[in-house]
């Protein structure tokens, strides 16, 4: 006969059980939901953070051009954030992160204006695109700074447009969609979509894909462009010194706090890069360190060799600003790409020659006669592709592994930690194709806009400044 005191007490143990079976799953929930809540503060914090760097570059622009051009570049600042949400919107962040298996990794094809159909409308994935927006903005900013002071708003809005909506996605597609061709974020090497060189390009918060892309499209553009007449007074001629009294009195202040912001702004722009914080706490942290110390190392080493490459001005040397400013920017661009997979120790080397690239870089523009408003060029274009080929180099097999993935970190580490080199030959290649494709579609606008000659100012709305009202580009700038 059945004990019904144990019957009792059997059926309470099923219902426990049954019970903590169903905490078990509320609290394994709970916990998946709270990991993915804290990624997506972790992405949105990342995305204010960058977002802010259009202040730096505000300021910094400010502080370099002449007074009668203050308002006009300060709209376009305002501008190449606002109209790169529309375009990001539209097209930018589908052609960069949609689905890119169909083209072989070469362009997405999916997400275009945040299509529910097939976006995944969760909160992670709105983070994402704020924060991918952000970077797109910077990518347009660099190119305004660079053809400052001379460039018609129609040539402005033109290649803003198509460098936001179409040529620097495509080029995101590449480095950092899962099905990029160049990606190194493939968790998977297969026939139809194989890894570039068996790794993919270390380029983890955008050397390359950001800066390079940016400073590409800005040395076109210069060089289509023309010198400032104050910088190249005579056609053809070479390069001058800018007039002791051509940036305003506070142009020092604006400098200098746009380069602080700017170094603040970073610390979003390499260590959000993991994109995750939950598990990625030492990931992010070691980024921030490294991050900190390239730019402190630029900044110094650049103030000290330029002044020894600039020689004595009676009996004493100089030390500027502006090589602390722009060596210390430098240095940010330069361990973008590898900030997550060196040791601190490499993050100073690559800081100390980060230097002697931007010097070369500035002296290589004067030589070509190239104005570059606020040294964007160098800063950008050259110290970027010089951190694409450190990574090749610096990435040791750890980092690798904790950053990326483990099961290829043995092959895919820097060839000075043992990798078999084919992280530094992807590095070599995706260069190769940045220059190319940004290359040929900067060439393409900016080329015709100036046979169209919409690309440039009159000589007199030069002479006179792009504040002042007056019909020179059907817009004008006006400063309230």
């Amino acid at each position: 006969n059945t004990n019904p005191g144990r019957a009792s007490r059997t059926a309470e143990l099923v219902t426990m059980e049954t019970t903590m079976e169903t905490v078990k799953q509320r609290v394994l929930t709970t916990d998946a939901a709270l990991q993915t809540d804290l990624d997506t503060m972790w992405l949105c914090l990342g995305a204010i953070l960058v977002f802010f760097m259009q202040t730096g570059f505000a300021m910094l622009e400010v502080g370099t051009v002449n007074k009668k051009n203050t308002s006009n570049i300060l709209l376009k600042n305002v501008l190449d954030a606002s109209v790169g949400s529309i375009v990001w919107w539209l097209t930018g962040y589908g052609i960069a992160l949609g689905g890119a298996i169909d083209s072989y990794g070469f362009i997405g094809s999916t997400h275009f204006a945040l299509n529910t159909d097939d976006f995944a409308g969760q909160g992670y994935s709105y983070g994402m695109w704020l924060f991918q927006w952000a970077f797109a903005a910077t990518t347009a900013t660099i190119v305004s700074g660079a053809v400052a002071e001379r460039c018609t708003f129609t040539a402005y809005i033109t290649y803003s447009i198509l460098l936001t909506g179409f040529v620097y996605p495509v080029v995101v597609c590449w480095g950092w969609n899962t099905t990029g061709w160049a990606s190194a974020w493939k968790s998977v090497d297969d026939d139809e979509n194989p890894l570039l060189m068996g790794c993919g390009v270390i380029d983890f918060a955008g050397s390359g894909v950001v800066h390079m892309t940016g400073g590409v499209a800005a040395l076109v553009g210069s060089a289509l462009l023309g010198a400032r007449k104050a910088r190249q007074p005579v056609a053809g001629g070479p390069l001058v010194e800018l007039p002791s009294d051509y940036a305003p009195e506070y142009g020092p202040i604006f400098q200098t706090l746009g380069t602080l912001v700017l170094w603040m702004g970073w610390y979003g722009f390499n260590g959000v890069s993991t994109l995750y914080i939950v598990n990625y706490g030492l990931v992010a942290a070691k980024t921030m360190v490294t991050t900190t110390i390239a730019a402190g190392t630029g900044a110094v080493t650049t103030l000290f060799v330029g002044s020894l490459m600039d020689g004595k001005t009676d009996g004493q040397y100089t030390l500027k600003l502006g090589n602390v400013q722009n060596g210390l920017l430098g240095g940010l661009v330069a361990v973008t790409a590898s900030c997550s997979v060196i040791e601190p120790y490499a993050a100073f080397v690559i800081g100390f020659l980060s230097c002697f690239v931007y010097l070369g870089a500035v002296k290589t523009l004067d030589a070509l006669r190239i104005d570059d408003v606020v040294l964007a060029i160098p800063v950008h274009l050259f110290c970027g592709c010089f951190g694409v080929i450190m990574a090749g180099l610096f990435a040791t097999k750890e980092n690798y592994a904790n950053a990326y993935y483990s099961d290829r970190a043995d092959d895919c580490a820097g060839v000075f930690y043992g990798g078999n080199g084919c992280s530094l030959a992807a590095g070599v290649v995706f260069i190769l194709s940045i220059i190319a494709w940004v290359g040929a579609w900067s060439c393409v606008v900016f080329g015709g806009l100036r046979n169209m000659g919409l690309l440039r100012v009159e000589e007199h709305v030069e002479e006179e400044g792009m504040d002042k009202v007056g019909r020179h580009d059907k817009f004008v700038a006006m400063t309230r």
